[in-house]
């Protein structure tokens, strides 16, 4: 039968629960991503939650029996965090902090208190002080669109044009062609680095089959 009675450790390890959610989710929030300090604190307390029924229900021999199933539930809620566009994929770092908040709030749960404290703080390194140190030696991509008018409509004059950019750009590919009093007018969708971005204007300009570029 199971233990159906209040214990102190209980109050102490839900408390601790949320602590651990506010400090995973804080960043998520002041960064205003959909699965902030609320979401990521009640996944936190909800994992603990079901770490606690697992041990008392399963008892120590069976402690696993529903905590198991912790594992591919927040799997489900990370993955509805991730979306993809044709340039980049978003929300990879939300679904991790949901993922590592889960396994925070399971090893509170358990009662692994000092694992819990180690791996919290490892995670709150990782999401806070990985990316600033990260940014002072690497540029980040940037992502825009080049309108470019060629001098005539012949279509080399795109898969040139191409060419050269993909030579100096990360990603490029062609959202719009169209023909205009015999112009060929191409709006590219261009992923570089940002410190590239002048060099790429340098060598667009020198280009003699263009008439005139945009960049937004």
């Amino acid at each position: 039968m199971p233990n159906d009675f209040l214990e102190w450790s209980d109050i102490y390890k839900a408390l601790f629960s949320i602590g651990a959610g506010i400090i995973l989710g804080l960043e998520r929030e002041l960064k205003d991503k959909k699965a902030g300090l609320k979401t990521i604190s009640i996944i936190c307390l909800g994992s603990t939650l079901f770490a606690i029924l697992s041990k008392k229900v399963g008892g120590e021999n069976n402690a696993g029996q529903i905590a198991a199933y912790i594992v591919s539930g927040v799997g489900f809620i990370g993955a509805g965090a991730i979306f993809k566009d044709k340039l980049s994929i978003s929300g990879l770092t939300t679904a991790g902090i949901i993922w590592i908040a889960a396994a925070v709030g399971t090893s509170i749960g358990f009662g692994e208190y000092y694992t819990a404290a180690i791996f919290l703080t490892a995670s709150y390194i990782s999401v806070i002080l990985i990316p600033n140190l990260i940014g002072r030696f690497t540029s980040k991509n940037t992502v825009f669109q080049i309108k470019v008018t060629f001098k005539n409509g012949h279509p080399d004059s795109n898969t040139y044009f191409k060419t050269i950019l993909g030579n100096n750009c990360s990603f490029i590919e062609v959202k719009r062609m169209e023909y205009r009093q015999e112009h060929l007018i191409v709006i590219y969708d261009v992923m570089t680095p940002s410190l590239q971005i002048d060099a790429l204007v340098g060598i667009i300009r020198q280009e003699e089959i263009v008439e005139q570029f945009e960049i937004n």
